[in-house]
């Protein structure tokens, strides 16, 4: 049956309806007339009853009385009216995501037709485009890459192989004081550039997907759903779990009669492209997905909450559990777990304390806190101190170098400042100027002072046997609280307790008496190994990093 006439059968079956239903309406009010006209004549002619009005019909005679047929009438009829209202609500939502489809799938034929006679313009020989480049058109023409062209040479994007992210995920989360599993999909349809061009996040509902291979599954139905629906031939998916993609190739048949009906839908809309292709990628490769489902896991754990401002949409804190707002959550980048400011503050400015990298603080997550990220959440101060540290794990112990002028002190790598001083210093590799990349001036990077010049290494460090005061302090402060120095990185070591066995963070292994070297996991010398006094449950070595000249700042990490 065509569209219309579809269409023009359901407009006359709801008018027959509602016909119907006055009618039933209409005799249904003529009965309790002539009953109540029936009332009033017994009433008259009986001597003992006192005259009185007849009483009127409920609701102005619109509804029945006693008639138990006509009831179910008018009730089968309402339901039936009420199912063809949702029918003609449904038809109109489908023909408004058809009509939203097309002009997708236009904007995708325009952008193939543009692409390709851009190509086709800069392969012009430059005689030839200065002679006729003016008369050079090729306008695009809506609808002739319908599906019955798409074979031909036209410019379709039925041709293109299209890239396809799913990702299907399924999180703890907590919601006010309770723990529950929360499921969703994102779904990220991109063009032969990799430009998103539709995206599709859905909550899963928990009682029926509740593993993350199943939500998996469903991520690749729906997104083959998408690719359908905007008419695509040509489909490549990047799938992230090895176990769907060893399905998706059959590698391996599914033994589950759980995920054999989804695995199946999606054998049937792969049948409807001209080519499908699955490849297995990393987490980094399905980002786009990724976010989308967990934008959908989020409004799952969000609610709606009454405050002084109207509405606001609150979300527990698995850290403090305490019900923050959603504007109030801080997000890391990488892996998009969720952490009120509070906590997430205190989190970094421990870990910076600690000198380490800031990593996010969901269990076993690696995922990195950006600096980026982290602007409205520290102050800038703290963000200077966290860009520096995570400089400072990015470079190796051996190959830091600081810049000695007491203003700059911009931390380096040997490598690096040795390729940026070669263009400004003849000789700079056999001699030790470099120049610094931040302030511009020359410094000798075996003595750590600003260059001398027409002086050797040698000749400087016999003039200036201490350079300045403050290594003057650091030295006598070090030899007064003992700390001894790595002979491979030049840091400082204090003991805090512990065995005198010290692995430096540079690798070499010493002895913090003597200083004497360790091999093969054994000492050299002849010092004792431990004081009992030092031994404690909890052994850790506190360094302390050499002072540059003209007092560098030193750091102190655990």
């Amino acid at each position: 049956m065509e569209a219309c006439d579809l269409e023009s059968a359901v407009s006359e079956q709801r008018r027959e309806l509602v016909a119907s239903r006055t009618l039933d309406s209409d005799a249904d009010y003529a009965f309790q007339l002539q009953m109540l006209e029936a009332m009033s004549a017994s009433l008259s002619s009986s001597p003992t009853s006192a005259p009185g009005p007849p009483p009127a019909p409920a609701d102005g005679g619109a509804g029945p009385v006693g008639d138990d047929n006509g009831d179910g009438r008018s009730l089968a009829t309402a339901l039936m009216l009420e199912e063809m209202e949702k029918y003609a609500l449904e038809r109109q939502d489908r023909e408004h995501c058809e009509a939203e489809f097309r002009r997708m799938r236009e904007d995708l034929d325009r952008r193939v037709h543009d692409l390709r006679f851009a190509a086709e313009i800069v392969g012009i020989p430059e005689e030839e485009w200065q002679n006729y480049g003016d008369f050079y058109h090729k306008p695009f023409e809506a609808g002739c890459s319908s599906s019955a062209a798409s074979s031909s040479s036209s410019a379709s994007a039925s041709g293109e192989c299209f890239r396809v992210h799913v990702k299907g995920l399924v999180s703890e989360e907590w919601i006010k004081d309770e723990k529950v599993v929360v499921a969703g999909l994102g779904v990220a349809v991109c063009d032969f550039k990799d430009n998103v061009i539709i995206e599709v996040k859905k909550p899963l509902i928990n009682d029926v997907l509740v593993s993350d291979l199943e939500a998996e599954i469903e991520a690749l139905v729906q997104g083959l759903h998408a690719a359908v629906c905007l008419d695509l031939k040509r489909v490549n998916v990047l799938i992230g779990d090895n176990r769907l993609y060893n399905y998706v190739r059959g590698i391996q048949l599914p033994g589950q009669s759980k995920i054999a009906a989804p695995l199946n839908e999606a054998t049937m809309l792969q049948k409807k492209l001209t080519y499908f292709g699955a490849t297995l990628v990393g987490p980094n490769d399905t980002k786009y997905a990724y976010k989308l489902a967990r934008d959908a896991i989020v409004s799952q754990i969000s609610w709606p909450e009454e405050t002084n401002h109207g509405k606001s949409l609150k979300e527990t804190c698995v850290i403090c559990f305490e019900n923050s707002s959603v504007t109030e959550m801080f997000s890391v980048d990488e892996c998009l777990h969720r952490y009120c400011f509070s906590c997430m503050k205190r989190h970094v400015e421990a870990k910076l304390l600690e000198g380490v990298i800031i990593k996010c603080p969901h269990d076993g997550c690696n995922s990195e806190v950006k600096i980026d990220s982290c602007g409205g959440l520290l102050e800038p101060n703290i963000i200077s101190i966290m860009s520096q540290r995570m400089k400072e794990a990015s470079v190796p112990v051996t190959e830091r170098i600081y810049c000695p002028y007491p203003r700059c002190s911009t931390l380096m790598s040997k490598q690096e400042v040795l390729e940026y001083s070669r263009s400004a210093f003849v000789g700079a590799e056999h001699s030790g100027a470099r120049k610094c990349m931040k302030c511009q001036f020359f410094f000798c990077i075996d003595c750590k002072v600003p260059w001398h010049y027409n002086m050797s290494c040698n000749e400087y460090r016999m003039s200036n046997p201490i350079a300045t005061a403050g290594d003057a302090k650091l030295k006598t402060l070090a030899s007064k609280s003992m700390w001894r120095e790595c002979v491979k990185c030049k840091n400082l070591v204090e003991l805090a307790e512990g065995c005198y066995h010290i692995t430096c963070r540079c690798g070499h292994e010493f002895c913090y008496i003597c200083g004497a070297k360790w091999k093969n996991k054994k000492a050299t010398c002849s010092c004792p190994i431990w004081d009992e006094r030092n031994i404690i449950r909890d052994g850790r070595q506190r360094y302390i990093g050499k002072a540059g000249w003209y007092g560098n700042a030193a750091f102190i990490s655990n």
